[in-house]
């Protein structure tokens, strides 16, 4: 039982994620409103974005920049470069990209959902369907 707890506290940032997946998906297939599902679908990719980064984090590496190492004048050829002392910045990269997308697709989806709430005169999914079916 130890074991167990000590695997949990070890990994408590798995467990946020997986708490902050789970209240996006049970937002968007749960909830009726169009608002709530598009905030839904904004916390289930955070949390997405959120675990992606920590997977580029590595204890005690440093920035993949290298100092003084212009050419063979500056002593480069003396000293090895050792891949394990740096990290890997390119699940930072690609999630900084993905909160860009993230953001247009929230400014587009609200947008939609004003566009939605003028025409049906509310937001909820079961009465557009319902003024949908009538026509």
């Amino acid at each position: 039982m130890t074991d167990f707890l000590e695997l949990v506290v070890a990994k408590y940032n798995y467990w946020i994620y997986i708490t902050l997946m789970m209240i996006g998906l049970y937002a968007i297939i749960a909830k009726n409103n169009l608002v709530k599902k598009i905030l839904g679908m904004n916390i289930f990719q955070t949390a997405i974005i959120l675990f992606y980064v920590s997977t580029g984090v590595k204890e005690g590496a440093t920035i993949p920049i290298l100092e003084h190492a212009h050419g063979p004048a500056h002593g480069a050829e003396t000293h090895a470069i050792h891949a394990a002392d740096y990290m890997n910045p390119l699940p930072h990269v690609l999630m900084l990209t993905a909160i860009v997308v993230g953001v247009a697709t929230l400014g587009v989806a609200l947008a939609l959902a004003l566009r939605v709430y003028r025409h049906y005169n509310t937001l909820e999914e079961d009465e557009i369907l319902a003024q949908i079916r009538k026509k």
